[in-house]
């Protein structure tokens, strides 16, 4: 068997793995040492291949599309440093529990460490922030090698997919000549089907549950961000069982398309409630029930922490739960599902003043920020504007930092059909444009972007992926020259280098890279201008809009509102 044969067989041994594992997609950065693979994916109609030739945006791009879908993408690179630049979104992937399988051509055993050119250390490359890591053998003809492979990779794709979602990564080393022989069929691939459970805890661990939700008189629910493929339905109906307050973070997506009968129920104004003492005092729970990742709310976690319940209860799909406030005390580990709805909640015990508390209390700042939205011209209002604006059934991608934070203020409880999506899981700036431009592929509705000009600056060679396959998305970039987030901080109160290491103000403004790039352009200069420049028709499927704001005057309004409601909330409880 010659070794073209013996490259050929191989490569596409693993792709008809990963076909057969129900793998569809697949990022390649292109590069000399990844040519088998490459050429493999490219020639397999099985598979829908994006590119990207900076592997830092490529990575972002391909945890985007997996966002979207809850399911694994391959992200493919060369040899040496390329494979060092998947790091930053291999390590969102990590924490945001997300399926990334990365593929990462390397040099032969012998050309390891040893001063080849494009070779680093790269078995384990990625260390803890992978679920499993393991470095194939070269192709050879010797018997055992396919079926290793391919049962290899059944092993990754199970540890991906599996409760909670998360990156591997597959280390394979090639010898010259890396050329193969192109076939229009895949391989029968002899291992057949990957069957996963579900986590569901035990009729004791059920048991326990209901009889503290049931007795308890004071307590109310938390829901973050959920685990992608996540069937809300559940949650509904546990909503409506327990009738408590149901504190809804905005990437939970529960806070649009709420069922009538749960809107009473649920609350998100709670971080701006929760800079009033008087209403912390007055609502200090007895149990906590948290669904999904801590919420954005530092000021929630705060009152949690201050709080010390007697019953802090996190459901979580890892054993490894998520509690920053390390005041939990107990913990379920399960995924959302099927479960919640067959708990027995006959008479559950919750004070009706309690959770009416809660409702006045969110009513009152409701209406101060439907108020402020109509008069004021910051960020803030900018963002209730938008919210109202988008369409029906269509997908809002964030930014962290400001952008994220506006979101859970401004985003009111509505029936409207609008999902709204982040990179929560090390709340990085880094790779935004890319994750919204992957995120929009995958993606059968209207997606839009949402970032700071920071951000957007961090990653505008994220749009390189537009010339290599047609992308569309709305970019919105809130201009405000600099990191707004630390204007909130206390590093704003020393003016001594404030603006040379936190402001950090560039100058920049982004008509010209939307030429570069072929976008449409849309400058706004005022709110005012928003209503009428936002619905013009696209020429292009690609859209930038530069919104133009000031980061002084956003603290100023912001800090406003807050004021108002704290005054209110007061008035209330006088």
């Amino acid at each position: 068997m010659t070794e073209r044969k013996v490259l050929t067989d191989y490569v596409y041994q693993m792709v008809a793995s990963f076909v057969q594992a129900g793998v569809e997609q697949v990022v390649i950065s292109p590069g000399s040492r990844s040519t088998p693979l490459a050429y493999a994916f490219a020639s397999t109609k099985e598979i829908c291949m994006y590119r990207q030739v900076d592997e830092r945006s490529a990575a972002f791009f391909a945890l985007g599309l997996a966002k979207a879908t809850a399911k694994p993408v391959i992200l493919l690179c060369t040899s040496g440093t390329a494979a060092a630049n998947y790091f930053p979104a291999i390590v969102e992937a990590s924490y945001g529990r997300v399926p990334l399988i990365v593929l990462t051509a390397d040099r032969p055993h012998e050309l390891r460490e040893v001063g080849a050119p494009q070779a680093i250390h790269q078995p384990n490359l990625y260390g803890e922030h992978v679920k499993w890591s393991v470095d194939f053998p070269l192709p050879d003809d010797a018997a055992p090698t396919l079926p290793f492979i391919e049962r290899h990779i059944a092993r990754a794709i199970a540890i991906a997919k599996c409760a909670p979602f998360g990156p591997v990564h597959i280390n394979v080393p090639f010898r010259e000549p890396l050329l193969i022989d192109f076939r229009d069929e895949l391989p029968v691939a002899t291992f057949q089907h990957i069957h996963m459970g579900k986590l569901v805890p035990s009729l004791e661990a059920q048991q326990e549950l209901a009889e503290r939700l049931c007795t308890t008189k004071r307590g109310f629910m938390v829901i973050g961000e959920l685990a992608l493929g996540t069937d809300i339905g559940f949650l509904w109906q546990l909503v409506r069982q327990l009738k408590w307050p149901v504190i809804v973070e905005s990437l939970a997506n529960m806070r649009t398309a709420i069922p009538k009968d749960c809107v009473p129920y649920v609350i998100t104004t709670y971080d701006a409630i929760m800079k009033s003492d008087d209403f912390k005092a007055l609502v200090k729970p007895e149990t906590v029930l948290r669904f999904g990742a801590q919420p954005i709310s530092k000021f929630l976690m705060q009152f949690i922490t201050a709080s010390q319940p007697n019953a802090y209860i996190v459901v979580d799909e890892d054993p490894m739960f998520r509690d920053s406030t390390s005041v939990s005390t107990h913990f379920i580990h399960a995924e959302i599902g099927e479960w919640l709805t067959q708990l027995t909640l006959t008479e559950p015990a919750l004070e009706p003043a309690y959770l009416a508390e809660w409702q006045d209390a969110n009513d009152i700042a409701l209406e101060y920020i439907e108020h402020y939205a109509e008069a004021a011209v910051d960020e803030g209002a900018i963002v209730s504007h938008l919210l109202d604006m988008l369409p029906n059934g269509s997908d809002l991608f964030v930014s962290s930092s400001m952008p994220i934070r506006d979101i859970d203020t401004f985003l009111m409880p509505t029936t409207k059909d609008l999902r709204i999506f982040a990179n929560r899981g090390t709340n990085g700036i880094d790779g935004v444009v890319s994750t919204a431009l992957g995120f929009s592929q995958g993606n059968e509705r209207e997606t839009y972007l949402l970032i700071g000009d920071l951000a957007f600056l961090h990653d505008v060679n994220g749009l390189i992926a537009s010339r290599y396959q047609e992308c569309e998305l709305t970019i919105i970039v809130m201009n405000n020259d600099g990191g707004g987030i630390f204007s909130y901080l206390p590093q704003s109160t020393i003016k001594a280098h404030y603006e040379d290491l936190f402001g950090t103000p560039t100058a920049l403004t982004f008509n010209d890279m939307a030429k570069m790039y072929d976008l449409d352009y849309i400058r706004i200069e005022h709110i005012t201008e928003l209503a009428q420049k936002l619905v013009e028709p696209k020429k292009r499927p690609l859209r930038l809009v530069e919104i133009f704001t000031d980061r002084e005057e956003n603290v100023y309004a912001h800090r406003a509102l807050w004021n108002r409601i704290n005054a209110g909330l007061k008035a209330w409880q006088s």
